[in-house]
């Protein structure tokens, strides 16, 4: 009897360190799994979500790999960003920057280079004006800049994007979600950004596996 009973306990750690060995990466490890998560919808798209802010330094130095990895991540991927503000007024309104941004259908070629203003060129945004002097060299008229900067649409999406910035358990940056179930950000097992999109490229095969 005692002997069936150690070889069942045997059989049970084995099949677990097999589980572990064929996963390289593990929950609460490498990513940890959001408390509330949305019901299956059954859809075959995985989303991808960048949390950063203009504020920080380290994701500006991530914005090369994200930008590096959205050209290879795989088709059924749908990638966006939120800009997070903390609750702390200058944030909030380079967050409203961005969602603006992506109102007017620049987004893609304003954020890397409002990175560069801000970490190469040292350029200090402190009014909306100046933000809409910027944006302003995308082609986007200073006028129509300011009316959607403060439209009802851009904090609605505030709003929104802040929600989640809480559902998700961020408390720094840069920090990546997938599928609105996982969030994966550097720790002493994730050491730098290479390893952070390698976890997050394992948890998008992930979900698209699962059934």
């Amino acid at each position: 009897m005692i002997q069936k009973v150690i070889f069942a306990a045997a059989l049970l750690l084995g099949s677990q360190l097999a589980m572990a060995q064929a996963e390289p990466y593990q929950e609460g490890v490498h990513y940890f799994k959001i408390a509330q998560v949305p019901a299956d919808t059954g859809s075959d798209t995985v989303e991808v979500t960048e949390l950063f802010s203009y504020a920080c330094s380290h994701c500006n130095t991530m914005e090369p790999y994200v930008q590096s990895w959205k050209q290879t991540k795989p088709d059924n991927v749908e990638f966006n960003r939120i800009s997070v503000a903390f609750g702390r007024k200058a944030w909030e309104m380079m967050a409203r920057a961005y969602i603006t941004a992506e109102m007017l259908g620049i987004v893609e070629e304003s954020h890397p280079a409002m990175m560069d203003a801000i970490w190469k060129d040292r350029r200090q945004f402190r009014s909306v004006d100046d933000l809409a002097d910027f944006y302003s060299g995308f082609g986007v008229e200073r006028s129509a800049f300011l009316a959607n900067y403060q439209s009802f649409a851009a904090d609605s999406q505030l709003r929104r994007s802040q929600r989640d910035v809480k559902l998700f358990g961020i408390t720094g940056t840069p920090s990546m979600v997938v599928n609105r179930k996982y969030r994966v950000q550097s720790n002493k097992d994730v050491r730098d950004f290479n390893a952070m999109l390698d976890v997050v490229d394992f948890l998008v095969a992930k979900e698209t596996a699962a059934p």
